[in-house]
């Protein structure tokens, strides 16, 4: 796997994860080792991506995905800031819905060749919506597995903290839908359209109708 360059905010992370890893194998903290290696190896997935589809993928957005990894399962669990700071879940939650949700607009967007005349805003929009909805559901059962087989408390209080996060995630994927419906209208949305133009100029192979 080729490894394109990444900003200084993702190598910091790696060696980051590394340090952590090897410290806790030479304390014997096997626990903590096994999760900095795998937190890790999934920060590796978007290149992964990136490689077997051909779909370039910005530095910022690489950055942000690998960011997301490390907030959620480094700080979040072996950093413990879930239980420091009561707004980290949420952050977390927000961030990643309204993340998902532009993937899977410019996904959707993808099958229209990037024509906004053809592509129908409002369809897209709520497409985009209940992608998200999706993945974040995905993740609280994710979350569960995590709890059940290796011990972590990513879930909290149990069903009201899966409630909450859903409560958040639906906030989340309602602003990446109507992200995804004013850049189809030529307007920005609190900056998230322009993250939406960026993917589409990098991949124009994918977008060659859009104007």
């Amino acid at each position: 796997m080729k490894i394109p360059k990444q900003s200084r905010l993702v190598y910091l992370i790696w060696a980051i994860l590394l340090l952590e890893a090897l410290v806790s194998a030479w304390l014997q903290q096997w626990n903590e080792a096994f999760v900095a290696v795998m937190i890790l190896g999934l920060t590796f997935l978007p290149y992964l991506f990136e490689e077997r589809f051909k779909i370039h993928i910005p530095i910022f957005a690489g950055a942000m995905i690998v960011l997301f990894l490390f907030a959620t399962l480094f700080l979040g669990e072996i950093g413990n800031f879930y239980e420091r700071y009561w707004w980290w879940d949420v952050l977390l939650h927000s961030g990643a819905a309204i993340g998902i949700g532009l993937i899977g607009f410019v996904m959707v967007f993808m099958l229209f060749e990037g024509d906004r005349y053809a592509a129908p805003p409002m369809a897209l929009a709520v497409l985009t919506f209940f992608i998200a909805m999706a993945i974040g559901a995905i993740w609280e059962i994710f979350e569960y597995l995590m709890d059940q087989i290796f011990g972590m408390n990513m879930q909290k209080s149990g069903l009201d903290d899966t409630m909450w996060d859903l409560i958040v995630n639906f906030a989340g994927a309602m602003i990446a839908g109507l992200a995804g419906y004013f850049y189809l209208r030529s307007r920005w949305f609190v900056g998230l359209a322009r993250l939406i133009d960026q993917f589409v100029k990098a991949n124009k192979k994918f977008f060659r109708k859009n104007k």
